[in-house]
């Protein structure tokens, strides 16, 4: 009987302990509330509307001063990139144009956003277009294109396709290349 009373007794007084604990100790939330006046005095921010960015992005010029030299592997992989309009999924759509005055250098455009691009060499073989102060990359494939956003890590535009993309597409689904491992187990 004596345990069960105990027991009763030490179960009553462990919230009450808690009480008293956090009762002695409200000497650092008072700092709070004075950090939050001193906040509401300050002026609000101000944020730009997605509107009125889109209004000066597509008025700016891009940049066309670049400290990139193209070496002739470059130059090689800029006479392989497919120019034109490309019609991407969500109904989206990129804009490749080759720089007149600059050889090696492409202007890529969607949605408001302006990129200028410079080929750079790429160990698969895919034509890779990059604008290292936007992040921006046009990653050219044979049968589709992408255009991302490195710094933010976002795809701008995704199944992007020209009319050499849709017939080699085309082409693709008619005869399929070989499989990665056909006939890597000998002939039979």
């Amino acid at each position: 009987m004596k345990k069960i009373a105990l027991i009763a007794a030490v179960a009553l007084a462990l919230p009450f302990a808690a009480l008293a604990q956090t009762a002695a100790a409200p000497a650092k939330p008072a700092a709070k509330p004075a950090a939050k006046a001193e906040a509401k005095k300050a002026p609000p921010k101000r944020q730009v509307t997605r509107r009125a960015a889109k209004a000066v992005e597509e008025v700016t010029p891009i940049n066309t001063d670049t400290d990139v030299t193209l070496n002739d592997a470059d130059l090689a992989v800029a006479q392989r990139v497919s120019i034109g309009r490309a019609q991407c999924e969500l109904g989206a759509d990129v804009t490749v144009t080759p720089d007149e005055k600059k050889p090696g250098f492409f202007s890529v455009t969607t949605k408001g956003l302006k990129y200028r691009m410079h080929p750079v060499e790429s160990r698969t073989g895919a034509i890779r277009l990059e604008d290292p102060r936007a992040g921006a990359m046009w990653l050219q494939l044979g049968n589709k294109s992408m255009l991302m956003n490195q710094k933010a890590g976002l795809r701008i535009a995704d199944e992007c396709q020209t009319d050499a993309q849709v017939a080699f597409a085309a082409e693709m689904k008619k005869n399929p290349p070989k499989a990665l491992f056909e006939g890597a187990d000998g002939a039979k």
